[in-house]
């Protein structure tokens, strides 16, 4: 029995999983959403809406903005449907523009209140759900974030938020000047991306090679109620059909795994996959990243297949291509 999402303690009745809308309308430039781009999108939210996903994931960045679009477009043509959905979005982050050396990240009060007004108008709606911070800005100062959240607040244009890709020091010192509370924090966790666990491993003994994911964040969002999501969860399809000619034995052998158990289970990859993560007591809530109805489709009921700690463990060991400790 999988545990309740700690955004359900938060009043927020969201589903198990989530669905990332960056695929969503067509590539990174400025050229307008076309009609397909549209279509794919309706066919995307009907894949999702029809295994019970109700939670939708955006960023401002998505797309250049066209993945927001999108939506507002499918509320435009489905009114009354933005009510049937949780929405989520992030601000945080510039993309390098024409005479920018690299991409740059911004929690400047200004650059977060310009970016949820876009938000907005591009989604067509007058709130977002859930406002994360997308990836931390070595140039904070948590007083004037917190100001302007407390701002999107007053005026209902955010009713809750989070962050995204940030240690437990980072969400404290945001939280130390915020009054509302950070109930979200998106990071990258799948079969595939297993730093979050060696992390906690490593107590007397040399440190993982090459382990950097802070040491304290998992059980520091459990202790405080704040909901991880995982990004890239499906790891890119690497155990789920996706050719494997040059990828190395740990991955090959687990995809090998997982396709026997889900043989066994008499369900997908994409489930096995997807397990392994909700099977943590953590209350993982995962956030599919593809678009492809077909995919999405194949992640149907994954809740309904926790793993045994032995087929966890048989995993969890097969993608290390070690043995622990």
């Amino acid at each position: 029995m999988l545990k309740p999402l700690p955004l359900h303690k938060h009043g927020i009745s969201a589903s198990r999983l989530a669905l990332g809308c960056m695929g969503l309308g067509g590539d990174w430039d400025r050229s307008p959403i076309t009609a397909a781009e549209i279509k794919q999108g309706h066919e995307a939210v009907d894949a999702a809406l029809s295994i019970g996903i109700n939670l939708f994931d955006h960023a401002d960045i998505y797309t250049r903005g066209k993945a927001e679009k999108v939506f507002g477009q499918i509320f435009k043509d489905r009114p009354g449907l933005r009510e049937e959905m949780i929405l989520q979005s992030k601000c945080g982050i510039k993309l390098m523009e024409p005479g920018d050396s690299t991409n740059s990240f911004d929690f400047s009060g200004g650059h977060i209140l310009s970016s949820v007004d876009g938000t907005l108008s591009r989604l067509g709606t007058e709130y977002i759900d859930i406002l994360l911070l997308h990836r931390p800005d070595p140039l904070m100062d948590p007083e004037e974030v917190a100001a302007a959240l407390q701002q999107l607040k007053k005026s209902g244009k955010v009713r809750h938020f989070g962050v995204s890709n940030m240690s437990a020091a980072q969400i404290k010192l945001l939280q130390a000047y915020c009054d509302e509370p950070f109930i979200v924090n998106q990071l990258h966790l799948s079969l595939n991306q297993l730093s979050w666990l060696d992390a906690g491993l490593s107590l007397n003994r040399p440190a993982f090679k090459d382990v950097t994911f802070p040491e304290g964040t998992i059980e520091f969002c459990r202790m405080e109620n704040i909901q991880l999501q995982a990004w890239g969860p499906l790891a890119q399809g690497l155990f789920s059909g996706r050719a494997l000619d040059d990828q190395p034995e740990r991955v090959v052998n687990t995809a090998a795994m997982v396709a026997d158990l889900a043989a066994e289970k008499g369900t997908t990859p994409e489930v096995i996959v997807l397990s392994w993560l909700m099977t943590h007591p953590a209350a993982i809530q995962p956030v599919i990243g593809t678009v492809n109805p077909q995919r999405i489709a194949a992640c149907a009921d994954a809740d309904m297949f926790p793993l045994s700690r032995k087929e966890w463990y048989d995993l969890y060991v097969c993608s290390r291509g070690e043995r622990l400790p």
